[in-house]
């Protein structure tokens, strides 16, 4: 007769490992399983362009990656992973030259802002400086709340509620002058919906939390090392991990008492039978990404975007906005929204010595199969005159790309799920439970759950919660 398993995962991505060790470490027997030949999902490193020049194919700044309450409880240190500081977490630079940023300093940002609105921007984060932990712990664990894990800081939440549960474009209302406007906008932009969906304000508020907490910084050797050491720890602890190994089929997988997936609704339903679960699960928009190799550093005209490890391309709140209704309205826009990193600038494992690794993308349709790289180099020649005269090779990867890179990029969605709407809180859909499934040893625990994108491991955090919860029932 074979042995059960407590737990079989699906899926090798940030939250599927984190969901694997969580379980292990509360000593369940765990067996992962992952169809690519390494582990990592979004969170990957390869040499796309030339030799000796690595590359994060998706993730590659992690702003809630280090300050998540999941890693940040693992020795993840002990299995190889350090965290690299940019001298400046995030510029957003502007034609003529200057920037506002985003500093590891409150006053430095803020005066960055102006003498209009250096003030607004101080009373905006004031009450939650020095409270990461607190709030992180509450906001990023919402999705588990169902097991009796009520808000341990409820007033904490509560005041960040009445600003993060806002629109972004409405709390922008708060500021007077165009550069924090388009700072706020470009921090909202990583939801990849327009500034006026609700609750787009939240994820935009704890990027700048994380910022003068943490910094946004990158991982020594590339986002791979972060899955490296959730597997390495995940081995220590004595669970087994198979990679190479699709699965098409519940049945395909070793017998268990639960299996936790870290896929997407869509390839949820389809392996484990349950139909037309998840029909009304929207997917959202995509994005064109683009990784260079470089001659040397990237020649921004504002000084502020040489020192940070991001740098956002706007420049304004309107352009911004009108780049992501483009996107997420079926259009490519004529002048993308671009996110940039420049991890080079702090790790010298990227490239070899001089040169340099560099990374862009900016929003398009889910599924569009065009090729968005003029836009997105005319953007960057605005800001950074003479870029392509740097270019030693690019690799260009649309949805199409994106989604054979990995399934979970359901036409190249990188977020797994569209955050238009309410979806970007009702994720996967309206459930007590929204890691459980009709299944009731099926759990789901991709990006597609609560808290939802980034590199954080916190809805394998959660979802491995109810995992545990319900097999403490059934001993």
């Amino acid at each position: 007769m074979p042995t059960i398993r407590d737990v079989v995962v699906v899926g090798a991505g940030p939250n599927g490992l984190t969901a694997a060790v969580e379980l292990a470490r509360r000593g369940f027997s765990v067996e992962l399983f992952e169809a690519a030949e390494k582990v990592g999902g979004g969170a990957r490193t390869d040499e796309l362009t030339l030799p000796g020049f690595r590359h994060d194919p998706c993730s590659a700044v992690h702003p809630t990656g280090v300050g998540s309450p999941a890693f940040r409880s693992m020795p993840l240190a002990e299995h190889g992973l350090t965290w690299l500081d940019p001298e400046l977490p995030l510029a957003h630079p502007f034609p003529d030259g200057t920037a506002a940023v985003l500093a590891r300093s409150v006053g430095e940002t803020a005066s960055s802002l102006g003498p209009r609105d250096a003030g607004a921007y101080r009373r905006l984060v004031a009450p939650f400086i020095g409270r990461w932990d607190e709030l992180a712990a509450d906001f990023l664990a919402l999705g588990s709340a169902f097991d009796g894990r009520f808000p341990q800081h409820p007033l904490l939440l509560a005041r960040f509620g009445l600003s993060g549960l806002l629109p972004a474009a409405l709390l922008n209302l708060r500021f007077r002058a165009e550069k924090a406007k388009a700072l706020f906008a470009g921090l909202a932009g990583h939801v990849i919906a327009p500034l006026e969906n609700p609750a787009s304000a939240g994820p935009a508020l704890v990027f700048a939390l994380a910022a003068h907490t943490f910094g946004w910084p990158v991982p020594r050797g590339g986002s791979q090392a972060i899955s490296d050491a959730l597997a390495g720890y995940l081995r220590a602890l004595g669970g087994t991990l198979h990679t190479g190994t699709e699965v098409r089929r519940l049945d395909e997988l070793p017998p268990a008492r639960a299996y936790v997936f870290d896929t997407s609704p869509t390839a949820l339903a389809r392996i484990a039978g349950l139909g037309s679960a998840y029909e009304h699960f929207r997917y959202g928009a995509s994005v064109f990404k683009l990784d260079y190799a470089l001659s040397g550093p990237v020649p921004w005209r504002s000084e502020e975007a040489r020192r940070a490890g991001t740098v956002h391309v706007g420049p304004v709140a309107r352009d911004i906005d009108v780049a992501l209704r483009d996107a997420v309205g079926g259009r490519a826009p004529e002048r993308p929204f671009l996110i940039t990193a420049q991890p080079s600038l702090v790790d010298p494992t990227r490239a070899p010595e001089g040169r340099h690794t560099f990374w862009a993308y900016g929003h398009v349709p889910n599924g569009w199969e065009g090729d968005l790289t003029e836009a997105v180099e005319r953007q960057l020649e605005r800001f950074a005159p003479g870029f392509r005269d740097l270019v030693l090779a690019r690799a260009t990867a649309g949805p199409p790309q994106l989604a054979e890179r990995n399934p979970n990029y359901v036409g190249g969605d990188i977020a797994c799920g569209s955050a238009a709407g309410l979806q970007l809180l009702l994720r996967p859909k309206l459930s007590r439970v929204p890691y459980s499934t009709a299944h009731p040893a099926v759990f789901l625990c991709s990006s597609a759950t609560p808290p939802g994108p980034g590199v954080h491991g916190m809805s394998g955090h959660n979802a491995a919660r109810a995992v545990w919860r319900r097999l403490r029932r059934t001993e």
